[in-house]
């Protein structure tokens, strides 16, 4: 399934700086970064559940946010990149 997190984490404390660090680290070890606060993964079911738990442990919910869009399995026709920044393919070959 592919779904795009994305998240706003209130940055005025260290504190604050440090969870937003922290969700980025968090959501690299499963998608994409497309922008600043925005992450496309591509996961089944249970790691979706687990990246959801990791992240909510992290946040702290009273001043930041976290927003799960679930496109499903057929989300090619879904997905439209214009600008900069040459989209990929995220069920593609990975060269490290």
């Amino acid at each position: 399934m592919f779904i795009v997190v994305t998240y706003d984490v209130n940055t005025e404390t260290p504190a604050g700086q440090k969870r937003l660090r922290k969700v980025a680290k968090t959501c690299e070890n499963y998608g994409q970064r497309v922008q600043n606060s925005v992450f496309e993964c591509v996961v089944d079911f249970g790691k979706f559940l687990i990246l959801k738990r990791e992240l909510e442990k992290i946040i702290d919910k009273k001043i930041d946010s976290l927003r799960y869009y679930n496109l499903g399995n057929k989300w090619n026709n879904k997905v439209e990149h214009v600008g900069a920044k040459a989209g990929y393919n995220p069920e593609g070959v990975l060269i490290i």
